[in-house]
This record gives C-alpha cells, structure tokens and sequence, in this order.
C-alpha cells in the first residue's frame, strides 16, 4: 500500500540500458548531441526510451557537467512585432544547433541583477541580448562567470562580448535617397536617439545622407519608438508641411500611417510619403503596405548564433562586430 501512495516510479537511464542491451554510458551518448555512438545503438536506445515513457533531465545533466544545453536569450520591447519575429528565428537556430533557447522579458526600468539570477541559476551555455535590453551589467556578471554573450543591435563595446548590428547607415541612407529621388523636399526621421542605439544610428545616417543630396532633415524626437508614439506625433505632421518621412521601426511608422490615414478614402492621394525599418509581417498588410526596410531576422540569427558558439569554443577571442546587411522593400506609402 505505502508502494502504490508513492505512485509510479521514475524511469531512469538505467531502465533504458537495460531494455536496450546497452550500457549506461551508451545511453548518455546516444542522447548527446555529436557524441561517439553507432546509428544501431542509438536507434536501440531511442526505441527503448520511447517504449518506456523516458525524458532526459537537461537540467539534473548541467548540474552534473556544469554546463546546460540551455541558451539566454534577454529581450525588451516585446509589443513590438519585430522582437517576436526576432525571438523566433533565434529559437529556430538554437533549437537546430542542438540548444534550448530559454526566454528572459526584462525592459530599460527592470532590476537587472533578476536576470542575471535566472541565468546563472540555469548554467546557461550562452546568453543573447537583443536591442533595447540593458546590457552592461549583465555583461560583466556573465563574463566573471565565464558565460560567453553576444549583443544584437546594441553600441555597447565590452571586452570578449560579440556584436551582430543591422547595418543602420545603410538604411538612412537607402531611406533618404529614396525620399528624395522620389520627390521629398521636406523630410524628416521620426525616432526616439536618445534611448535607441539602432533609431540613433538610422537617424544620423538619413540626416547626412539628406544633406549630401543637398536638402537639410529634420529629426522628430519621440520618447519611444513604438506604435502609440508614432500616432501622437503624427498629429502635428499636416501643419509641419513635412512631406517624407522615415521612421525608425515599422511599428511606429504604423502608428503613423494610421493617424495619417484617419479621414480619409484609401483612393486619397497620400498626404506624404513614409518608410519604415524592420518588414514585419504587418508592413505587408493591406491596411498599410508600407514601404520599409527590411532587417533580415533568418540571417541574423544565423549569424548570432555563429557568433555564440565560436565564442564558446574560444572564451579568449577578442571582441568583433559583424552586419546585417538590409535592403529597400517598395510598397505603396513611399
């Protein structure tokens, strides 16, 4: 009776070696990724897990070897369209290098050191940390601790931590170029520099880029670059006269099309013309069909995870930085 009260008990690795006909040690094997193992032995392993309902415990296992198969990946901003797309293909790598991504929201006004808890508290093998997410203190934890970390579109230049940017002077550049072969004699950048590495960046480069061609821009500061920040300023872009205008992320130049838009017919003539960054799904949409630039997130994460796992191999190389490159998506608003 006390038995049954326990319930059933666990299947173990050695359960699965002893259906298998197999060491322990096989089993360890057969379930470590690139591990010394026969395809017949593996096949017998996994026939014999699967028969017998086991689970490898990732966890119990990085306590054992220090280390988990698990990744960190740090993000801010997640109402933003662009940072789900961009967690996704980050996910889809990790999972197809043989890691674990595991999730961690944070934002500019959250208590960092919670971060850093979860993950050392996990033996992560690795951390990611997208834009908008504070890094330096997270940085400097992870490094005494040996965890090797790579930025994604952030200016922070830190000791034997990797950089992946988008290449944001090209898209000021590619967006002010267009504008203004396209007509724009009045143009400007709506973004929030003051928080943003990437919208600062975007935005110096259209500026100057404005100026080579010999018209002067003008900068729009918002506090934030997201959708509610577009709408707002957009209030005041009739009386401005303004008649390009390029935002520092699709989801704010949403924000924009739709306060721009409210009033009138679809067949109107746009009252000015707008560009975007980022291609999230919704700048293909019909309500907007802005044209954007498009940040590759497939390529990216690519490339991150590349980064990653060098660095892993070799905790000692110096810092480097890498692009995305980027390319002009023609749509309708510009």
């Amino acid at each position: 009776m006390a038995d049954r009260d326990k319930g059933p008990r666990k299947v173990t690795s050695f359960d699965v070696a002893r259906v298998a006909g197999v060491s322990r040690a096989a089993v360890s094997r057969a379930f470590t990724p690139d591990a010394s193992v026969s395809p017949k032995t593996r096949e017998k392993v996994f026939q014999a897990a699967k028969d017998l309902g086991y689970r490898v415990n990732y966890l119990a296992r990085s306590l054992t070897n220090k280390r988990s198969d698990l990744v960190g990946v740090v993000a801010a901003g997640l109402d933003n369209p662009f940072r789900t797309l961009q967690i996704e293909n980050l996910a889809r790598v990790l999972i197809a290098r043989n890691f674990r991504p595991i999730l961690l929201p944070t934002s500019q006004e959250a208590d960092t050191s919670t971060v850093i808890g979860q993950l050392l508290h996990y033996a992560v093998s690795g951390v990611i940390v997208t834009s908008d997410a504070p890094p330096t203190e997270i940085c400097e934890q992870c490094a005494a601790e040996g965890v090797p970390i790579v930025l994604i579109n952030k200016g922070n230049d830190i000791p034997f931590v990797d950089r992946i940017i988008s290449d944001d002077r090209m898209a000021g550049h590619l967006a002010a170029t267009h504008l203004i072969d396209s007509g724009a004699r009045k143009p400007a950048v709506m973004a929030a520099p003051a928080i943003s590495y990437t919208a600062r960046r975007r935005s110096e480069a259209f500026i100057a880029r404005c100026k080579q061609l010999g018209v002067e821009a003008q900068l729009l500061q918002v506090r934030i670059n997201d959708y509610k920040s577009g709408y707002d300023a957009a209030a005041n872009l009739a009386a401005s006269g303004i008649d390009g205008l390029f935002c520092a992320n699709d989801y704010m130049a949403c924000g924009v099309v739709d306060r721009v838009m409210q009033g009138r017919s679809r067949d109107d003539a746009a009252p000015l013309s707008i560009i975007g960054h980022d291609d999230i799904p919704q700048a293909s949409w019909t309500a907007y069909d802005l044209t954007t630039i498009r940040q590759p997130c497939d390529l990216q994460a690519e490339q991150t995870v590349d980064l990653l796992m060098s660095r892993m191999a070799e905790p000692d190389l110096t810092a480097r930085v890498e692009f995305t490159p980027v390319t002009l998506i023609r749509r309708r608003t510009a």
